[in-house]
């Protein structure tokens, strides 16, 4: 690649959009146009030790693939600026926002024969039936707005996709994702970020009580998500981008379905390990000692939850060739929270 050209990441100041922004500085590059929403000014906070070439608002950037200000200069796209509050009930605002503008990314880049890695969600599996999380829009039905607009885009790209590109189009559909950089997200942070704030708050975390969902039943703290490490996750997407040859919407989770009891678990061992040097407690334990207590789930969430995530990998290893380890959720939480507190955040 032409040290001239540019790699575009939108959402940069975001979760992952600055993961990715770091990751391609470690890899040696730094000629990265930031495209972000800085209205929540707070995120700057996640481009403070990236090295980028220019900043740029997300509309103003759109004006300027408009105009052709660009010609030539981009050499791709990793699109990850998005809304991905699931609660949000602005449905105008959600379309606009993920699914027009999306589009109008993915024409350009077909036209300009340039990369496109974007942001995709597990989000629109929702109530999939049977528990069957594969990349096929038979397994496809979103709870939520957020979901369908993720949902609807993905139909594009498959359109497209069948086409026969000749440019490459990645869609990183992902799972739980959780790590460093996540802190402006509130509502919508990991259940990690979550744990740690309010054990280093309380002294205890608090998990949802079981309960039966789509016919299965669940213990406290038992509902099953896929969780995956930040870390992984930019791994993925540096390696499509590395092997352009490649194309197609692919799960990006670990393929591994977790209690939240156990990233409830490695967050107050390691809070405990960090900061007491005490060692570690098993969840029996935790439960004994008042550390882990559980709350009568909300009835705001009835119908639009997800008790179970378990992202079907085959695509990812056997189309896509992706055979790394992940992080398991004890390594990649205590990993996390030792970060969490080395920061003081």
């Amino acid at each position: 690649m032409s040290d001239s050209n540019l790699i575009v990441v939108t959402g940069a100041a975001g979760f992952i959009g600055s993961n990715i922004v770091k990751g391609l500085n470690e890899r040696g590059y730094d000629n990265i146009l930031a495209v972000d929403n800085l209205k929540r000014s707070d995120k700057f906070i996640n481009l403070l030790d990236c090295q980028i070439y220019d900043y740029i608002d997300k509309n103003e950037f759109l004006d300027r693939l408009q105009s052709n200000y660009f010609a030539n200069e981009i050499h791709s796209i990793f699109h990850q600026g998005a809304c991905s509050d699931t609660m949000e009930t602005d449905g105008f605002y959600m379309m606009e926002n993920n699914f027009r503008y999306s589009q109008y990314l993915l024409q350009y880049c077909i036209e300009e024969e340039i990369s496109l890695i974007y942001a995709s969600s597990a989000a629109t599996y929702g109530a999939a039936e049977q528990n069957i999380f594969v990349e096929d829009p038979q397994y496809e039905k979103p709870l939520n707005v957020y979901g369908y607009s993720k949902y609807l885009f993905d139909q594009i790209v498959r359109r497209e996709l069948a086409k026969d590109l000749d440019s490459q189009v990645v869609g990183c559909r992902y799972f739980n994702v959780y790590g460093y950089g996540e802190f402006h997200k509130g509502r919508m942070a990991s259940v990690a970020l979550h744990n740690y704030y309010e054990f280093c708050k309380n002294g205890y975390v608090e998990l949802f009580e079981g309960g039966t969902f789509k016919g299965i039943e669940y213990a406290n703290g038992g509902h099953l998500r896929d969780f995956v490490y930040i870390k992984d996750v930019v791994d993925i997407n540096l390696y499509f981008w590395e092997n352009p040859q490649i194309s197609g919407i692919f799960n990006v989770g670990t393929g591994n379905a977790e209690p939240f009891n156990e990233i409830a678990k490695a967050v107050i061992n390691t809070i405990r390990k960090e900061q007491q040097n005490l060692p570690p407690l098993s969840l029996a334990e935790m439960v004994e000692q008042n550390l882990l207590r559980y709350k009568k789930f909300p009835e705001a969430l009835l119908g639009k939850y997800q008790a179970y995530t378990q992202a079907d990998i085959t695509k990812l290893q056997e189309q896509a060739h992706y055979l790394k380890d992940f992080y398991s959720v004890e390594k990649g939480v205590k990993d996390y929270v030792k970060q969490l507190i080395k920061n003081k955040i």
